[in-house]
């Protein structure tokens, strides 16, 4: 393969990605340090760490309020990760009876 930068020959080096076990295959440049990944092998790697991720779950304790009403308070760590504001607008599905989705924007 050749390099499209300099047109120098690549070499084929297994590299390891960040939380994969396998082993991608990047093409490197000697002479100008371009790089590339193979496709095939990269998204698998990609896919290795996804699988890997789960979602944040917290525990949490339903608050009563006034009037009948049930809330809940939102941490603030995840407040801050969401850049979450007081005041702002939310948007609440119940897609079953074990779920409650609370969705961000539109």
């Amino acid at each position: 393969m050749q390099c499209p930068k300099c047109n120098a020959r690549m070499r084929e080096v297994k590299v390891k990605i960040q939380g994969a076990e396998t082993l991608a295959t990047s093409y490197q440049c000697g002479k100008c340090g371009y790089f590339d990944f193979e496709e095939k092998s990269i998204n698998k790697a990609i896919n290795e760490i996804k699988a890997k991720e789960s979602a944040l779950k917290i525990k949490q304790k339903i608050i009563k309020l006034s009037h009948g009403r049930l809330g809940m308070y939102i941490n603030r760590d995840v407040a801050r990760s969401l850049n979450l504001k007081g005041g702002e607008e939310v948007y609440v599905s119940v897609p079953d009876k074990k779920h409650l989705v609370v969705g961000i924007g539109n």
